[in-house]
């Protein structure tokens, strides 16, 4: 026990590594339309860009569930080193695109590889820790993604540099690279493994389909669907449509509203992950919704930056809102995967946040799409600023009906 309990850090320091590289991808794709709308002249409509970026969403949201099954079923040591080889891989065919339909198809794979990670990821951190530093521990992974978008934020201007093309191969090798870097330092949760046939991935975990019928007979689950899935309207709207809404707003080339955009968000996450992560787990201590009234807290944070993303118009306003949004999704998706941990066992949670991933994608999916059209029609900003009905919605049936029993479901 002594070799386990050091791990569990650099565990999520290793995981923290594929969540960044995963958002690099996610973000960089969607700053570097400007450089390759002149290879694909179909990326100069933004509904056009807007399917390349939904198609991406409803794969990865059909995955989802599937993705959480086979991380409750397989080794994830496995699944997450095999999953960012996959989008290496398609990272550096995408630098060889030369038409629409190319784009589109590998975008819709990469939907796939990208799904497999984050169930299997965040069920690993959660089971190394407990609830004393469970959301901790997610808020720090959660930088990763955060840094991730920050730094795919400057895509469009080593696009403007290189090449778009340069820029999808040097970044699969990379991706290739650190996929290796996992298959000899991660690590599977040792309760989980058992005597296995050399080189096997599989181990005795709950048959594929187990998982299903619990979950969806049990209605506080149903809860936390409705409450991933609702703010994640907004999320993902803010990770696809802020560079433009700010190269729009302030009048800039994307080439600097793109690393403005996702820094200031990124740097306003890092803080709210972190704040929220220490604030979560020292208050369900004391108050067993301790978790469900930080992430209340967080959502009330991205209200106000939701209404003057859509209408400041000023350098003040617009990054004013865009830091108060990031603070407070921070801090919500710092205790998502611990708020679930109150309510489902830990055989059936990589499952479970796969259903809840699906919902939340399928929900950015429609509103990436449909964000694609506002913009082409000059009404992104009065759109962003209507998610926020959306999100008081969610803040008052979270706290009304989410009513857990334990700190943690599998000590009951």
């Amino acid at each position: 026990m002594k070799k386990i309990i050091p791990y569990k850090w650099t565990l999520v320091a290793l995981l923290w590594g594929v969540a960044l590289l995963n958002y690099m991808d996610r973000q960089m794709f969607s700053t570097m339309r400007p450089s390759m709308q002149a290879s694909i002249p179909e990326m100069q409509s933004a509904t056009y860009f807007g399917y390349l970026m939904a198609i991406f969403l409803w794969v990865y949201g059909c995955m989802s569930p599937i993705s959480g099954m086979v991380a409750d079923r397989f080794n994830r040591k496995w699944v997450i080193a095999g999953s960012l080889m996959v989008g290496a891989i398609v990272d550096f065919t995408m630098g060889y695109a030369s038409s629409y339909q190319q784009v589109y198809c590998l975008r819709a794979i990469m939907g796939v590889s990208e799904a497999l990670y984050i169930p299997a990821g965040l069920s690993l951190i959660a089971e190394y820790h407990d609830s004393k530093t469970r959301s901790l521990a997610i808020g720090i992974h959660m930088t990763g993604i955060y840094t991730g978008q920050a730094l795919g934020g400057f895509g469009a201007t080593v696009a403007a540099h290189f090449s778009w093309h340069t820029s999808f191969h040097s970044f699969g090798i990379i991706c290739a690279a650190y996929s290796l870097l996992l298959l000899l330092f991660l690590k599977e949760n040792i309760k989980k493994q058992t005597i296995e046939s050399a080189g096997s991935p599989i181990s005795k975990s709950p048959h594929l389909l187990k998982g299903l019928p619990i979950l969806l007979s049990n209605l506080s689950f149903w809860l936390i669907l409705f409450y991933f899935a609702m703010p994640s309207i907004p999320g993902w709207a803010a990770k696809n449509w802020v560079p433009t809404l700010f190269a729009g707003s302030l009048h800039i080339p994307m080439s600097e509203a793109g690393p403005m955009a996702t820094i200031t968000i990124a740097i306003a996450s890092l803080i709210g992950v972190i704040t929220g992560g220490i604030l979560s787990d020292r208050w369900v201590q004391v108050n067993i919704r301790g978790r469900i009234f930080t992430g209340a807290i967080g959502l009330g944070f991205t209200i106000p930056g939701l209404l003057m993303l859509g209408f400041g118009h000023t350098l003040f306003f617009v990054m004013g809102a865009a830091f108060c949004f990031g603070f407070g999704y921070g801090m919500f998706d710092a205790n998502n995967m611990p708020i679930l941990c109150q309510f489902v066992s830990a055989k059936y949670r990589a499952t479970a946040y796969g259903l809840m991933n699906m919902t939340g994608v399928f929900s950015g999916a429609f509103i990436t799409n449909l964000l694609g059209k506002s913009t082409d029609a000059g009404n992104l900003g009065r759109d962003f600023a209507l998610l926020a009905v959306i999100v008081l919605l969610t803040l008052v049936v979270q706290l009304v009906f989410l009513k857990p029993l334990s700190i943690d479901f599998d000590h009951e």
